[in-house]
């Protein structure tokens, strides 16, 4: 028997990830303690949305100052859905999830 494929397979999404902002999903909000980052950028290979972005090197404190020549990393809130894949592969944990719900509170 063969298998008919429609004439346009339907794709995963019709649109890039940047076209939605998906922030508002979030439950945990991912913290950079810049004095413990290493400037490795494993946070930024790691996110599965285009939220860790690159910022200039005297835009954050750095932990050491053979890194300051690197370039810093930022969280772009509207695109982060809070899943801590960037904690939970950070080297230093120098990136901690806290609850949304306590941010408002402080």
């Amino acid at each position: 028997m063969a298998i008919i494929l429609p004439d346009e397979p339907t794709p995963i999404a019709k649109v890039p990830s940047t076209e939605n902002k998906t922030g508002g999903w979030r439950t945990f909000r991912p913290i950079i303690n810049y004095e413990k980052c290493i400037r490795c950028y494993i946070c930024w290979k790691f996110c599965p949305e285009p939220a860790i972005e690159f910022d200039s090197p005297d835009a954050h404190p750095v932990a050491k100052p053979q890194l300051a020549k690197f370039d810093s990393v930022k969280i772009n809130y509207d695109y982060c859905k809070g899943c801590g894949i960037c904690a939970n592969e950070c080297p230093v944990n120098a990136i901690e999830m806290i609850l949304e719900e306590k941010l408002e509170e402080d």
